[in-house]
């Protein structure tokens, strides 16, 4: 083959390859993501690129005809100082293995929660926003629109939304094995994006009603209230609800702590033995771990969805392999003119980790090859 073609790779880290502590090192938040898209556009060997991040994943989908040497300059700028502490943790796909990887993550087959419904639009709003700020062209474009399309063929002909279809949707479900009717509980959420309002439109469906919602955006947090029959508390003034609340769901896109351990350890106190439910959805985590040692206090992170997840998978395996086979079935018919080159197994593969995490040749990039 030809080391000159244009590829199409995938280099990422998410929840199958790193828990919550080390994903929140990677993400990147909205403020910065033109940005970092441009920085990665301008690396040595990068002709195009898209960036995704989410509370369970950092990824960044970019052709280059020179892969291994692009990967260690995307790397860079994702991982900067820390990456050969974290490179084990990192993945990178070629060819048509990127290009499955791109349909499983459209689709929701390779999320945490199967089936969830949230990365599909988070996966446009990321192909979109590369295309403003022109780090999308070219075959990119082309990959990425075709993606989308065996992505909605699979949810229109497997049944993937049986269960919890949301990070959220999973919360409120976690909330409900240990509360067990909903009805009676008394829930605050903490965020209004995405995920909070998938959270709170789960919490409505389970039956809850003593709803309420703070944001720094006291607007949006209006609008989330109004859609689910809540209540609005004024960011600056939810701590004292703590000490009557039964259940915090905690997702915002702060990158700092915003609920800490002394807080929760005054609240356990006024609430003389009730314990006190926190969830933590956010990437960068919200909730103080330190959190975890308070006395009447039970908290999980987003990671703790992961073992509900697994066992929705146990029950569903069947039909994730439909939607599998969809995908599979795709790529052979489909992936030899979009990637414009024979179908091979080119999974750059680095550390002898098969079917693992991709680490990268530690040789150093030859300075002709960089950019200026």
């Amino acid at each position: 083959m030809d080391e000159e073609e244009q590829r199409f790779c995938c280099l990422g880290i998410n929840y199958r390859t790193s828990p919550v502590a080390t994903r929140e090192q990677f993400a990147v938040p909205q403020r910065l993501l033109t940005k970092t898209m441009e920085d990665l556009h301008r690396a040595s060997c990068v002709d195009s690129c898209v960036l995704l991040s989410t509370c369970n994943r950092t990824e960044v989908y970019f052709e280059s005809k020179r892969p291994e040497i692009a990967a260690e300059a995307v790397l860079d700028i994702i991982a900067g100082e820390m990456k050969d502490i974290f490179r084990n943790s990192f993945y990178l796909f070629v060819a048509e293995k990127a290009l499955r990887h791109l349909a499983l993550v459209a689709a929701g087959l390779d999320s945490m929660v199967i089936g969830e419904t949230e990365i599909f639009g988070q996966l446009k709003d990321a192909y979109c926003a590369a295309r403003a700020c022109g780090t999308a062209t070219g075959s990119l474009n082309r990959i990425f629109q075709r993606s989308f399309s065996i992505a909605k063929k699979v949810r229109s002909c497997v049944p993937l939304t049986v269960g919890p279809t949301s990070v959220g949707a999973a919360a409120v479900h976690l909330a409900q094995q240990v509360f067990g009717d909903l009805d009676g509980s008394s829930v605050l959420i903490v965020g209004a994006g995405d995920v909070a309002r998938s959270t709170a439109q789960s919490l409505v469906s389970r039956g809850a009603k003593s709803i309420f919602v703070a944001n720094r955006s006291y607007d949006r947090a209006v609008d989330l209230a109004e859609r689910v029959g809540g209540s609005v508390i004024r960011f600056s003034e939810w701590i004292p609800y703590l000490e009557s609340i039964d259940i915090v769901i905690v997702s915002t896109a702060a990158p700092v702590y915003v609920v800490s351990a002394s807080v929760i350890r005054r609240a356990c106190a006024a609430r003389r033995g009730k314990p006190l439910f926190l969830i933590d959805l956010s990437v960068p985590r919200n909730i103080d771990p330190a959190v975890e040692s308070v006395e009447g206090a039970v908290l999980y992170d987003i990671d703790a969805m992961q073992n509900m997840a697994k066992n929705t998978l146990l029950n569903r395996r069947k039909t994730v392999q439909r939607g599998e086979a969809l995908v599979d079935a795709w790529i052979v018919e489909e992936g030899m003119r979009l990637l414009h080159h024979q179908i091979v197994d080119s999974y750059v593969q680095i550390n002898e980790q098969k079917d693992a995490v991709f680490s990268f040749a530690r040789k150093k990039i030859p300075a002709e090859t960089k950019k200026t």
